[in-house]
């Protein structure tokens, strides 16, 4: 008889989920080189199956039904954003696979993909409010002036010539299984320094965000979690007038 209820509150669960993914992407639209998610969810037997077994993987039928939907990952879509000419001297585009590295003050290393740089004061590149920028070797990078020219390797010289060092390219063997904190910055372990990165000189990337798509999947689930809550209400009534009749019926 309730039934339906489970149907009601997974349809509400999911599709406020992928509200909270696509209203991020939406945050995001402007923000250099930010990646898109995509929330997925599965059937709530198909996450049992994917997390209850045996080293064998020889799973269990847990029952022929499943009323409830679950979360299951947010994919993130790691698809080259367009790079935009800028004319700033520190800033820099990665063109294909890999992220810059950033140091942060407690020594914990981020990697993003926005390359929207400056100078701290003791003339290291940073990113502003996170940390300092790493080499392929995983050192800060101390350039000490902003007068630069830069070739599509990252290599970093004055305008004399002078070698000030290379923009550390780095890549990983599954971005998936990186950790995103929603606001273009990753974390994770097994970071491979490029030997021949593609890195755009006076350009940033933009976010991969297509913003119809995203408006339009907004609207989408605003619409079905408003349909789903208001047919909870009305479940809600018409089996509180089942129980109060099968009662006087008693």
């Amino acid at each position: 008889m309730f039934k339906g209820f489970y149907n009601l509150t997974s349809a509400m669960v999911t599709h406020q989920s992928n509200l909270n993914v696509v209203g991020n992407n939406m945050v995001n639209i402007s923000t250099a080189g930010f990646k898109e998610s995509r929330y997925i969810a599965s059937t709530f037997d198909d996450v049992m199956y994917s997390r209850v077994g045996n080293e064998e993987k020889i799973y269990t039928e847990i029952g022929r039904q499943s009323y409830i939907r679950a979360n299951d990952e947010i994919y993130v879509d790691y698809s080259q954003g367009i790079p935009e000419p800028t004319g700033i001297s520190l800033d820099f585009a990665i063109m294909g696979d890999g992220f810059f590295a950033i140091q942060q003050e407690g020594g914990d290393t981020v990697y993003t993909r926005a390359g929207s740089f400056s100078l701290d004061e003791e003339g290291y590149l940073c990113f502003p409010g996170t940390g300092r920028v790493l080499d392929p070797e995983g050192n800060p990078i101390q350039l000490g002036t902003d007068k630069l020219v830069v070739d599509k390797q990252g290599n970093l010289t004055t305008q004399e010539g002078g070698y000030l060092g290379q923009l550390g390219v780095y890549t990983f063997a599954d971005p998936q299984e990186l950790e995103h904190n929603g606001e273009g910055f990753f974390t994770g372990e097994g970071a491979q320094a490029m030997e021949v990165p593609q890195v755009l000189w006076k350009y940033l990337e933009r976010s991969n965000t297509d913003m119809v798509r995203v408006m339009t999947e907004m609207l989408t689930s605003q619409r079905a979690l408003q349909s789903a809550a208001s047919v909870t209400k009305m479940y809600d009534e018409v089996m509180g007038h089942a129980a109060s009749d099968v009662g006087r019926m008693g």
